[in-house]
């Protein structure tokens, strides 16, 4: 028989210059990968690089975070960007983080979009194109030859427009779920501006991440059975406890019998 696994990951260096928000080094004693910010919606250089050395010396595979050009609103507000500047963008942000990964003795091992870019792109098919595009063209620059023989893996929502078109163009998709956030029976995330999309009861969260890691279902905002076929589960790294219940839900899951390793 064989034994479930799953990946644990965290959004991670979310803080600038003496703001920090997660905390990092504790987090990076629990998950299997790293969400790392690079610099869009929060980060800088100085948290990039501290973020990738921990999480090298750890173990944990480094990904990156990318996002819609906003730190003022923490990359969670709506943005219309052209494809082929927010495709630059993206590619951007994945080269300034390899640099502090491989510094550190790592590289960047899979790419994440983050809040509205994220929800944006489970629909949207031009946004979505433009992302793989982003992550095509940073793929050809870490390569060394100018080829796509590095295709990074892309983590995201299953069934989004995301993954479609990163499947299309050849890039490794992995699912992800959420242990933390409220489902619509669609199997999308409900929206963060209603009632109930954040799952705050740490009971409730450790029971959802069990049943999505072991059995692939998890209930809807209303109450209805949702298929989750994810090979990475995220709990965010911004909530209040968020270490401890990160700690809770592995421990959880280990003792259930789920092997919790990364993807990459």
């Amino acid at each position: 028989m064989t034994r479930v696994s799953i990946d644990l990951n965290a959004d991670l260096g979310e803080g600038f210059g003496r703001w920090t928000l997660t905390d990092d080094e504790r987090l990076l004693s629990v998950v299997t990968s790293a969400n790392v910010a690079c610099g869009f919606h929060a980060g800088d250089p100085a948290t990039m690089r501290r973020v990738c050395e921990l999480a090298a010396e750890r173990g944990v595979r480094i990904g990156a975070q990318v996002s819609y050009r906003d730190l003022a609103g923490f990359g969670r507000r709506a943005m219309d960007v052209p494809p082929a500047e927010l495709a630059a963008e993206v590619a951007y942000q994945i080269g300034a983080l390899e640099v502090f990964a491989r510094a550190a003795g790592s590289r960047v091992a899979y790419v994440k979009p983050h809040g509205a870019l994220y929800n944006r792109v489970v629909h949207d098919e031009e946004q979505a194109a433009a992302v793989v595009d982003g992550v095509l063209l940073a793929s050809a620059g870490l390569s060394g030859d100018g080829s796509s023989g590095r295709g990074l893996p892309v983590l995201g929502l299953p069934g989004s427009r995301l993954h479609e078109a990163a499947a299309k163009a050849g890039l490794p998709v992995v699912g992800e779920a959420f242990g933390d956030r409220a489902y619509r029976a669609d199997g999308t995330l409900l929206p963060r501006g209603q009632e109930g999309a954040v799952v705050t009861d740490p009971a409730e969260v450790v029971e959802r991440s069990l049943s999505m890691a072991r059995f692939g279902v998890v209930t809807a905002h209303d109450g209805r059975p949702v298929a989750v076929r994810a090979r990475s589960l995220c709990l965010h790294g911004d909530t209040p406890g968020a270490v401890d219940l990160a700690r809770r839900v592995r421990a959880q899951l280990e003792a259930a019998g789920v092997l919790v390793e990364a993807f990459a």
